[in-house]
């Protein structure tokens, strides 16, 4: 059973004390050159810089009081880690992240400096999969699963909501994906303001899991995938993948030139700072525009935490 209208709504409100209502942008230059009617959800305005502030406050906030003093974990490559961290330390419980070798320095300084530990993997899912099993086992630390956890999902969601509070006529909206938590969220929020909204994903051609899982029905492999988008390198779960089916018109896969472009191109037309996964939407849009043509059409701008000294540009 999908998340009602409602649950979401009350999980919104829940969430307002301790989260950004995140600003819209418009760019009439941009409308020009995609054929659409943009606006940009900015959650790389959010805490810590992402989204998943969003879905880890709300996971956190539902557990009981004795699994909270038991302290969480996750696997995250940087953002949903981040969010964790910061989530924790508002809530005055302990956490451990498991980060693969090759996150950001830029992302493990941010969660040490919210005061979670860290514990360093491979820099592949089953690595990162079977080091957190391992640290749940000695500790009995709560897992916190970073895109496929129902409480995770919804809280996602209050992005979505919150643009479509603030643009209620959008026709579609467009989120990245990788792990599928903020596609599934914008999702359920969106058909639950209005079905006729239509729903996109943009994806990286080098990672594209959840392309092809729409495409056959099935959840397919996550297996090396090559992107500079490393916070879409997981792949979708059995929470998620359901609402993505059902809800999700088309994932349009774009190239690595595509990201750069369009990572640069907000940058320096914009003045905003996004990090590569979140141009993966702003690309798609570009590549594909007969899916947006004349439309009002939403961006989810999923985070801005980026190492400076390794821009693509």
């Amino acid at each position: 059973m999908f998340t009602s209208y409602l649950e979401i709504r009350a999980i919104q409100k829940k969430l307002e004390p301790f989260i950004h209502n995140t600003p819209i942008l418009t760019s009439s230059t941009f409308n020009s050159i995609s054929g659409c009617d943009a606006y940009f959800k900015c959650e790389n305005f959010q805490r810590m810089g992402a989204f998943k502030m969003r879905g880890a406050l709300n996971a956190i906030l539902n557990l009981s009081g004795n699994d909270r003093r038991k302290g969480v974990t996750t696997h995250s490559s940087g953002n949903f880690a981040q969010a964790v961290a910061l989530s924790s330390k508002i809530m005055g419980i302990s956490a451990t992240v498991i980060m693969p070798s090759s996150a950001p320095s830029v992302k493990k300084n941010a969660v040490r400096g919210y005061g979670a530990n860290i514990i360093e993997c491979e820099p592949t899912l089953a690595s990162r999969e079977k080091t957190t099993e391992e640290f749940i086992r000695k500790t009995g630390a709560i897992l916190l699963h970073p895109s496929d956890q129902k409480d995770v999902i919804d809280g996602n969601s209050s992005a979505a909501l919150e643009l479509l509070d603030s643009i209620p006529d959008l026709e579609a909206i467009i989120a990245p994906v990788g792990g599928g938590g903020l596609l599934a969220g914008t999702a359920l929020a969106a058909k639950a303001v209005n079905p006729a909204v239509q729903v996109f994903a943009g994806e990286p051609l080098g990672a594209d899991d959840a392309y092809r899982s729409l495409k056959l029905g099935s959840i397919q492999p996550c297996i090396n995938p090559q992107t500079m988008a490393d916070g879409l390198k997981t792949q979708l779960g059995k929470h998620n993948f359901p609402i993505i089916q059902k809800y999700v018109t088309e994932i349009i896969r774009v190239e690595e030139v595509e990201i750069i472009n369009a990572m640069k191109w907000i940058w320096e037309r914009m003045k905003i700072i996004i990090e590569p996964s979140s141009a993966v939407a702003v690309a798609a849009i570009l590549k594909e525009q007969k899916w947006f043509k004349g439309k009002k059409t939403g961006i989810i701008l999923s985070g801005g935490n980026v190492e400076m000294d390794k821009l693509p540009f």
